[in-house]
Order: structure tokens, then C-alpha cells, then sequence
């Protein structure tokens, strides 16, 4: 009798340690580790946006045109592009981006010859997250500003984004783009994805890019860092001071045009001479 009550005194210390267990043991999410609800998977944490550099904001802040033209400085020559006006939220992400320094080491990590080039996902400067490059950013997207007018011609600078099952609206990745190296392979992808600027320099450069080796998911066979995205200062300010005098001469008031018998009696007495025969057909 006695042996069956330790035994029975055993069973309910056990029982009692194992719940104490199953509420103190947690999950890195909170959740218990022995709980049976399916805890949503933790995504990686995507790097947060480099800290603005506040003197090169306040220096450029209001002194960018409209069509801002932007110097992407790689480690195989620099690539020039002009951003469109009318593409407004793509253009100001990007020089935000390019501005905080945002883009600053990180690599071009698609790229298929004949086609594009791709890159500004910040895990590309981590090597030992190769196989999630292509997935990171700044964490949001950006609204589609698909126009016509803008195609995929080559250099046109566009943004990537996710798929149509996933993204119905086709916004844009936050930070990362690509560049048009085939016209013509790319033509499927007019009215699909936002082009919001051009190449105006370093045509070059792309299809140098282009022609690296890549395994088959378009990973270069060596790595193409892009130094640095800066805004051109020298054709910026040119832009400006057109947008400058383009207001000005809106600005200024029109010439009143004169009255039409009034100019036709002042060109009468300044001409006595052959007025009568120029205003007289039959005097011809």
C-alpha cells in the first residue's frame, strides 16, 4: 500500500515538472516551443537603410533638376543615367537611396547576357548569403509608374519587382534595378515594369558587364561592385540653370501687340511716298 502511494506521490511530481516545462520553454518568436499552433516563419532581417549623409542632403537638397543625372560607379567603368520627371516616386527613391550611400558596395548579381543587368540588393555584400541575394532591400515597394512613352529600349534604367501571382498591382522592388542591355530581348516587359530613366552615358559599360560569365541563375563568375551612385554635378547644374531661365522667361510679361489699324496708319504716314500705290491693287 505504501509502495503504491510513493508511487502515485512520483507520478504527480513528474506531471507537475513536465507542465512547468511546457510554459517556461519559448520559441525565439514568443511562441511555445510545444505549442501545436504554426508559428509564421521569421524572415530574414533585411538590413535597414543606410543612415542619411546630412551634408550631402543639405548640399544637393533643392539643387537637383528635374531629370537629376546620376553616375553609377563600378568596378568596370561608371554608367551614366538621367532619371525621368515623370516617373516622380521611382526618381526621388532612388536619390534618396543614392544619396544616403544606400548602394555603396553592393554587387550586380543577375546578369544575362543578351538581356539585362540587375543589382542594389544589399545582401550582396554579405557572401555567406549567396543564396538569398535577389531578395533583399530596403523592406517596402514602390508604387508602378508605368508610362508608355518609356520602353524597354537599350540603357533604359527600370525597377524590378515580384511576380503577378504575388504583386497584381506590379509595384516596384525598393531598391533594386535593372539595366536594358537587348532592346529586343526586352520588349515583353513594355507595360509590365517601371522604366524610370535612361542611360546617357556608359553604353559600354553595360554590355561589358553583360558579357561576364554567369551560372544559370545569372550569378557572375566574379563579383562587379558598384562603388557609388553620385549625382553628376557638372550636368545637373547645367539642367538647372535651363529650368532657371525657362521660368524666368515665364514669368515675364508680354509684349502688348498693337492695334492692327493703328500699325497700318503709322506704317501709312512713315511711307507717304508709295503708300497709295502698295494699299491699291488697281494701281499696280
Amino acid at each position: 500500500m505504501v509502495k503504491k502511494r510513493y508511487i502515485a506521490l512520483a507520478a504527480l511530481i513528474l506531471l507537475a515538472a513536465s507542465c512547468g516545462g511546457r510554459q517556461g520553454r519559448k520559441n525565439a518568436d514568443g511562441a511555445s516551443a510545444d505549442s501545436l499552433a504554426t508559428a509564421e516563419a521569421v524572415p530574414a532581417e533585411a538590413p535597414k537603410p543606410a543612415a542619411p549623409d546630412t551634408v550631402a542632403s543639405n548640399r544637393v537638397k533643392g539643387q537637383l533638376p528635374e531629370e537629376p543625372v546620376f553616375d553609377i560607379v563600378t568596378t568596370m567603368g561608371t554608367i551614366r543615367v538621367k532619371l525621368y520627371k515623370d516617373t516622380p516616386k521611382h526618381r526621388d527613391n532612388f536619390t534618396k537611396l543614392a544619396l544616403s550611400h544606400y548602394y555603396d558596395g553592393v554587387q550586380f548579381h543577375r546578369i544575362v547576357d543578351g538581356f539585362i543587368i540587375q543589382g542594389g540588393d544589399p545582401y550582396t555584400r554579405d557572401t555567406s548569403r549567396v543564396e538569398e541575394w535577389g531578395e533583399g532591400g530596403p523592406g517596402y515597394n514602390i508604387d508602378a509608374e508605368i508610362i508608355p512613352e518609356h520602353t524597354h529600349k537599350k540603357g533604359a534604367l527600370a525597377a524590378a519587382r515580384r511576380g503577378d501571382l504575388a504583386n497584381p498591382k506590379k509595384e516596384s522592388h525598393g531598391s533594386q534595378f535593372y539595366l536594358v542591355q537587348n532592346a529586343d530581348a526586352c520588349k515583353h516587359l513594355d507595360g509590365e515594369y517601371t522604366v524610370f530613366g535612361e542611360t546617357v552615358g556608359g553604353l559600354g559599360v553595360i554590355d561589358r558587364i553583360a558579357r561576364i560569365s554567369a551560372d544559370r541563375k545569372g550569378k557572375p563568375s566574379f563579383p562587379i561592385f558598384i562603388n557609388q551612385i553620385k549625382p553628376n554635378e557638372e550636368l545637373n547644374n547645367r539642367a538647372l540653370q535651363e529650368e532657371q531661365l525657362a521660368r524666368e522667361q515665364a514669368l515675364k510679361p508680354a509684349e502688348p501687340e498693337q492695334n492692327t489699324e493703328e500699325s497700318q496708319q503709322k506704317s501709312g504716314s512713315s511711307e507717304k511716298s508709295d503708300g497709295p500705290a502698295s494699299q491699291n491693287p488697281e494701281n499696280r
